[in-house]
């Protein structure tokens, strides 16, 4: 269960002032002025892209108005649902967070549980667990704001219980549901999910009234009206929605659409569907981790702005991802499948150690590192350092072709490479490509000139293709050595995360299991 999310329901004494700290003058002063009344209720609403929280609260009119947009100190993932345990993502849709979803007692200094996974979630077969809004500005799938932010955000909650809101909603977003972003993201997998989210995004626009939330046919439905039960996987039942509500829905979704088309007919650029950083962080707190820089006066300034909140030494910017994490899901049918077989994506290793594939892949390694050198990549995929027991087997039994493409002499120089040429009798005998009479000193500067070789036998022509001969047996198909699989770890769980550096966020809260 703590590999699921962040974790923050461990129990653990901690000083009761935090969940118990009063709203600040500057706080209750923007609830006066606005109508509101400190115990009326609220919503929340987060973007990702945009990295903000939305506070709104309930005026005089009982309609919800914008009382303070917070932005988020750090999210993980990608843009996108949360599919399964372990995938890093930051969940979206439609969440209700009683009293019971409150932890006073967080690793991470507060917490809101936003429920995931919801009656949606579930229904299609989503996985995870808690998934949080909270402090330290450090995320494995939740939401983090800094503690001063998450005070705030909690005391609001804490007061709209108080004046007996029984539940207040969370409505979770990839980015704000305007006509630019729609036509950015229109080639994302994503986009039927997210249309689906913006009924819901554009019920509350047009009416300013939290929208109800059911669940039927495996779909959100919203504001609807029926006398009949909701059942998450089963058929939809008959039901309407308030006239007034369908035609103000209706009128801004066809204005939207005209406007997005008119975007991608004026060039609007399509965004990538993954940035290859795990999740994202306000520009605000982006700018303290800059260094100061020279303008064009020579002057030195620096990038930093005042913060709303206290950044732990800890905290990191987004950057390239973890190779042993998964850093984005998709809904799509190959995704998913992946997803429940716990495929991890990693990136392109940078050493030997990395790539090895594990204690099996070193069980089975012939050759040392620390005495072949690195191969260069072919077709963007790493070679190999070393030849296979399999490898060798096959040429034993004449299924592997020639000898390795390339071996060290005991000085430390490669060997003369040898091929097959054709004698007048078309026969093909062996002939060597090196010089008798240039050895030693000369061999090993010739070698050393020369760039490094595929460990392949059968890249060689790829390298050198004015002096490769085909063989006199071609490798069938079939019989081609295959790669070696990389080995999965049979520690981990199906989905679980893999260890990460001591001292990191993540080692941070492995003692509070």
């Amino acid at each position: 269960m703590a590999l699921a999310g962040c974790d923050t329901d461990s129990i653990v004494t901690l000083p009761a002032g935090r969940s118990l700290q009063a709203l600040s003058a500057q706080i209750l002063k923007d609830i006066e002025q606005k109508n509101m009344a400190k115990e009326s209720p609220i919503l929340v609403r987060l973007f990702k892209e945009e990295s903000e929280l939305e506070v709104w609260k309930q005026d005089q009119s009982g309609r919800y108005v914008l009382l303070k947009t917070y932005p988020i100190c750090r999210w993980s993932g990608e843009l996108g649902p949360k599919v399964k345990e372990g995938d890093r993502q930051a969940p979206e849709g439609f969440y209700s967070i009683t009293p019971g979803l409150m932890n006073p007692n967080s690793n991470y200094y507060l917490a809101i549980n936003t429920g995931f996974p919801n009656t949606y979630d579930r229904a299609n077969g989503r996985t995870g667990d808690f998934l949080m809004i909270h402090g330290d500005c450090s995320s494995r799938g939740c939401y983090a704001m800094t503690d001063e932010q998450i005070g705030e955000i909690y005391a609001l909650a804490r007061e709209s219980f108080f004046g007996g809101q029984r539940a207040f909603q969370i409505q979770a977003y990839p980015f704000r549901m305007t006509p630019l972003n729609m036509a950015r993201h229109r080639n994302s997998p994503h986009m039927g999910f997210w249309r689906m989210l913006k009924q819901g995004y554009d019920h509350f626009e047009v009416t300013r009234l939290e929208p109800k939330v059911d669940v039927c046919d495996k779909r959100y439905v919203f504001d609807a009206e029926t006398k009949a039960k909701f059942a998450a996987a089963g058929k939809c039942p008959a039901y309407q929605v308030q006239p007034d509500v369908v035609a103000a829905v209706k009128d801004r979704q066809q204005q939207e659409e005209r406007e997005v088309a008119e975007l991608i007919r004026g060039g609007t650029a399509a965004a990538p569907i993954r940035t290859n950083q795990d999740g994202g962080m306000h520009p605000t707190f982006l700018a303290s981790f800059q260094k100061p820089y020279l303008d064009g006066a020579g002057l030195i300034r620096s990038a930093r702005a005042p913060l709303p909140g206290t950044i732990p030494p800890h905290a990191r910017p987004p950057g390239e991802p973890n190779p042993e994490y998964t850093v984005a899901s998709v809904d799509t049918k190959s995704a998913n499948n992946a997803a429940r077989a716990g495929t991890r994506v990693a990136a392109a290793p940078a050493t030997q150690s990395e790539s090895s594939g594990g204690l099996f892949g070193n069980m089975f390694s012939l050759a040392s590192t620390s005495s072949t050198p690195a191969s260069p990549p072919s077709n963007s995929k790493e070679q190999s350092n070393s030849e296979s027991v399999f490898s060798r087997m096959g040429r034993m039994v004449g299924l592997g072709g020639s000898e390795p493409a390339e071996t060290t002499s005991s000085t430390g120089a490669p060997k003369a490479k040898v091929a097959s040429k054709p004698d007048a009798n078309g026969k093909t005998k062996s002939e060597s490509k090196s010089d008798p009479k240039t050895t030693g000193t000369a061999t090993a500067a010739a070698a050393a000139a020369r760039p490094p070789q595929p460990k392949h036998p059968s890249d060689q022509a790829a390298v050198q293709p004015e002096k490769a001969v085909q063989p006199e047996k071609a490798v069938q198909p079939e019989k081609a050595a295959q790669p070696e699989k990389p080995a999965k770890d049979a520690n981990l769980m199906n989905g679980a995360q893999a260890p990460v550096p001591t001292g990191s966020f993540d080692n941070r809260w492995g003692q509070f299991r």
